[in-house]
């Protein structure tokens, strides 16, 4: 089940020029599924990623960071594998020879150096990576590489998905049209502190290389930094920005013209792959989105706003489509604002004020909030009335298929 998640269509999943993706079968965890990908770039693009701050960080994570450290920060990488179906998380020095000897295996076939490669992996956690399955399955994937397999990339990488998830768009600058395509994976242990699960974007404009690095943290922290699910913080979380620079198109630095058109296009996209990952929530029946305004500190705000996200209580509310919201102001209450006048704060829920200086509306009628909360998509916004700093987040509805779902994980 998702909550308005059409299927993305093949033919509007635009190529970047300069990035290939090739799929295998590898039977990493059951026969006859999409779960090998690898990715290729020219030489002389620019790589950036953020990862996990999850201190139990799989293997590929750590070699990922050591590799793009070893080149710089974003220069030298010309390949990605990953594979899902098992995470190579809280596998000890075995999890790291097991991805170090994947990107071995991979520049061997690709005639690379093998820090010039990227794993990632996702997945079961505390399960040896079946190595041998990946190395074998390689060159299946390098032999069906293409410019335009972005919508079987991305089956290749889900895992509880009910369906892949990918986009592309387009900006016009004053150097021209420049492409830009992602796909993400996602559906529980949902709560990035970096990124999100697994999100790759491409485009064929180019960076230079310690503006690229900003920027990816950037755009990572509007767009699947600003989402949850179940408040988990995943061991594999990764997100990566690659740009080919094959459109002619070069960004040297912020003051460039062109440079706030395609950072507003990274983000629009990447909020579109990441709303996606929670229109998908295991379980979801609901599309929440959480906006928190007038406070001091956008760090404030994003308290406020992950604390009614993450509430067991506000989700499973929702789910029942009951206007139960004295949760919200329970949350809003122990988010960590000390100083917080509540007497201030105002909340609405969809077109409904409900909460007027801190207590009930006197024109609020439940009927009205059991309205709103019987929609598949319900906006909660709440002014704290001590400022102009703004911060959204998106969450879902806790249901018993969420339950469900994860007792049978493994299975």
């Amino acid at each position: 089940m998702t909550v308005n998640l059409p299927l993305p269509l093949k033919s509007e999943l635009k190529p970047v020029k300069g990035f290939e993706m090739g799929i295998a079968e590898a039977g990493i965890k059951r026969a006859n599924r999409k779960d090998l990908l690898v990715m290729t770039l020219v030489p002389g693009s620019q790589v950036a990623g953020v990862f996990t701050l999850n201190r139990f960080c799989a293997a590929p994570v750590q070699i990922c960071r050591e590799h793009l450290a070893r080149n710089g920060g974003t220069g030298d990488i010309r390949a990605l594998v990953v594979n899902t179906g098992n995470a190579n998380a809280g596998t000890g020095e075995a999890g790291m020879k097991h991805a170090q000897e994947t990107c071995l295996a991979l520049a061997k076939d690709l005639r690379l150096k093998p820090e010039q490669i990227l794993p990632f992996s996702t997945g079961v956690i505390l399960e040896p990576l079946p190595i041998e399955k990946i190395i074998t399955a390689m060159p299946k994937a390098i032999a069906n590489l293409g410019e335009d397999h972005w919508f079987d990339a991305a089956e290749a990488i889900m895992t509880t998905d009910t369906q892949p998830k990918a986009a592309s768009l387009t900006v016009s600058t004053s150097a021209g049209v420049a492409t830009l395509t992602g796909i993400c994976k996602g559906a529980g242990m949902i709560h990035p502190n970096m990124a999100t699960m697994l999100g790759f974007i491409a485009t064929d404009a180019g960076f230079a290389p310690d503006l690229l690095t900003a920027l990816t943290k950037e755009v990572a922290d509007l767009s699947f930094n600003a989402i949850t699910i179940d408040g988990d913080t995943s061991t594999n979380d990764s997100f990566i920005i690659m740009a080919t620079g094959q459109s002619g198109i070069e960004i040297g630095s912020t003051q460039d013209p062109n440079y706030s058109l395609l950072k507003d296009g990274l983000i629009a996209l990447a909020r579109q792959l990441a709303q996606m990952i929670v229109r998908d929530g295991e379980g979801a029946t609901k599309f929440i989105t959480i906006e928190v305004l007038g406070g001091k500190t956008e760090e404030e705000c994003k308290k406020v706003a992950k604390a009614v996200a993450h509430s067991p209580l506000v989700m499973t509310a929702f789910f029942a489509s009951d206007p139960n919201l004295g949760r919200i102001l329970a949350a809003i209450g122990y988010a960590g604002i000390a100083d917080l006048d509540v007497n201030r704060v105002q909340m609405w829920l969809g077109d409904v004020w409900v909460a007027k200086d801190g207590g009930r509306n006197p024109t609020y009628q439940e009927a009205d909030g059991q309205r709103i909360m019987k929609e598949p998509e319900i906006t909660v916004r709440i002014d704290l009335g001590r400022g102009s700093a703004t911060q959204t987040m998106w969450t879902c509805d806790l249901s018993h298929e969420y339950v469900s779902i994860n007792a049978d994980y493994r299975s």
